[in-house]
């Protein structure tokens, strides 16, 4: 990875990445790609950026070849609430927009990263220690987004030989980022409610038990198999990855330990329920363990004593500062 560019920069993923690599690899190395929202300042301020809608080709090949890119990570998504709100605009972005990217990448000679998801799963997957290789038939239209972004990004590495790399994520936890729509935002919302108002109404079962990751392993994940010996590789596309599974009173009662007041209800909402309840329980990520040395280092307690810690000090500048002027 010399030159890289980010799309959806300005994402739950995308945010903490874009700093992380331009870390790693000096600002100017890193493009960050944003869309029509307009990201928080830090970010415009910290190095190159453009704004780009995935799905316009030859915007997309024209900054490619301008700034020279040899590693795309592709992270412009709807997600999986937000995706069965508005099917036809997911599938729009979803997989138009990797087309865009995968054909830029054959023509351009760039490598590709491509998320994927407990989401490409189904009510027919194993729902514990989910294979790497099994039945996927997803029942929402993000799943069957990212099953076919799978298939794509499998077909661009065989037919054309584009290096192309990813991961099946589990729910993502992050202080840093505000939940974008997603089944497993629950576990993010928790920590801004028991720090702010000292409840919470969960929309999932008490017993909905899900695989979940904090944020600083899924960055590792990502940057640590785009840096992989490809012939160690022998799957490329879709790792399963996980580091914790807990359901949201198992959260709550971690939560509670560091601050006793806090307290949690339930009002269940029948569409992202639905959603979980066909997502795995906890998936076997061996594979990306013996083919490129995965290994998470946060999990239940590391992740609730960090992530208190830290949001609670973000949530303090914010107020100290007051509402953003820019």
């Amino acid at each position: 990875m010399q030159r890289i560019l980010i799309t959806g920069a300005n994402g739950q993923i995308g945010s903490e990445l874009l700093p992380e690599l331009r870390r790693r690899h000096g600002a100017e190395q890193v493009l960050a790609a944003f869309h029509k929202k307009t990201p928080d300042q830090a970010l415009l301020d910290s190095g190159p950026h453009c704004f780009i809608d995935v799905r316009d080709a030859d915007k997309l090949a024209q900054i490619v070849q301008e700034y020279r890119i040899d590693t795309i990570f592709h992270l412009a998504a709807l997600l999986s609430a937000l995706a069965e709100e508005h099917p036809q605009l997911a599938w729009d972005i979803n997989i138009n927009g990797l087309c865009n990217v995968l054909e830029t990448a054959r023509r351009l000679h760039c490598a590709v990263f491509f998320p994927s998801s407990i989401g490409a799963f189904g009510p027919q997957t194993p729902p514990v220690n989910t294979p790497q290789d099994t039945i996927q038939r997803p029942t929402t239209i993000y799943g069957v987004s990212k099953v076919s972004g799978e298939l794509l990004c499998d077909y661009y590495q065989h037919r054309y030989r584009v290096d192309t790399r990813g991961v099946r994520f589990p729910g993502l936890i992050s202080y840093r980022t505000p939940p974008g729509g997603g089944t497993t935002d629950y576990a993010v919302e928790i920590f801004h409610a028991a720090l702010t108002e000292g409840h919470y109404q969960c929309f999932l079962r008490p017993d909905t038990k899900l695989d979940m990751m904090y944020m600083p392993d899924a960055l590792q994940a990502m940057i640590r198999l785009m840096q992989a010996d490809a012939r160690q590789l022998l799957h490329r596309n879709a790792f399963n990855i996980t580091a914790m599974s807990f359901t949201p009173e198992q959260i709550a009662a971690e939560i509670q330990k560091h601050l006793p007041d806090f307290s949690i209800t339930y009002r269940v909402d029948p569409l992202r329920q639905a959603i979980a309840d066909s997502w795995p329980r906890h998936m076997d990520d061996s594979c990306a363990r013996q083919e490129w040395g995965w290994q998470p280092d946060f999990d239940l307690p590391g992740m609730v004593e960090d992530m208190l810690d830290k949001l609670a000090r973000q949530l303090q500048q914010e107020q100290s500062h007051g509402p953003d002027q820019d």
